[in-house]
């Protein structure tokens, strides 16, 4: 019986840190089915989901308690790999002025919406005739059904500020 994990980690960004992890899962006879990770602000983030024999699964587990001695935390937690659910997947781009609570008022709108953020990457980018900083955000979403990209573009173009929406089927 296979073990399906996510793992979660977080320390000091340095080289040869994910390769320490993808070392414990191959001696485990692991398998890395996905992940993502950033650098941020020296620090690393990361998640990725293997799989392994459930006989192996203790053994990952000290590995990887191991390796949080060099500074590292990293958090196992077991996932039922399960059917998804019917979604239209959506990727969508969004620039504006930057100020305080845009991510709040993203995510509020998203919500209202019950749509689910996949991934959200975000920066700001300064604009290129002036000194205003902008927010750039790219979002990979998944619409429940009844929900359109036309609601989703209305709702960003509704806000008091509004932002500017590149919307792309994926």
């Amino acid at each position: 019986m296979q073990s399906s994990l996510v793992l979660t980690v977080l320390g000091s960004d340095r080289a040869g840190l994910v390769k320490s992890i993808a070392e414990a899962v191959k001696a485990h006879q692991g398998n890395w089915q996905e992940s993502r990770m950033v650098h941020l602000a020296g620090q690393f983030a990361g998640l990725a989901h293997v799989t392994l024999p459930e006989e192996q699964l203790t053994g990952l587990k000290q590995a990887l308690q191991a390796l949080q001695n060099n500074g590292l935390q990293i958090l196992v937690t077991h996932s039922e790999v399960s059917v998804p659910r019917t979604i239209t997947p959506l990727t969508l781009e969004l620039l504006g002025l930057d100020r305080p609570g845009i991510i709040h008022d993203i995510t509020r709108q998203l919500a209202a919406l019950n749509v689910n953020i996949e991934e959200l990457e975000s920066e700001q980018r300064a604009a290129p005739m002036s000194s205003e900083m902008l927010f750039y955000a790219n979002l990979r979403l998944g619409l429940p059904g009844g929900v359109t990209a036309d609601d989703v573009r209305g709702v960003f173009e509704a806000m008091p500020d509004p932002l500017t929406v590149d919307i792309t089927f994926s």
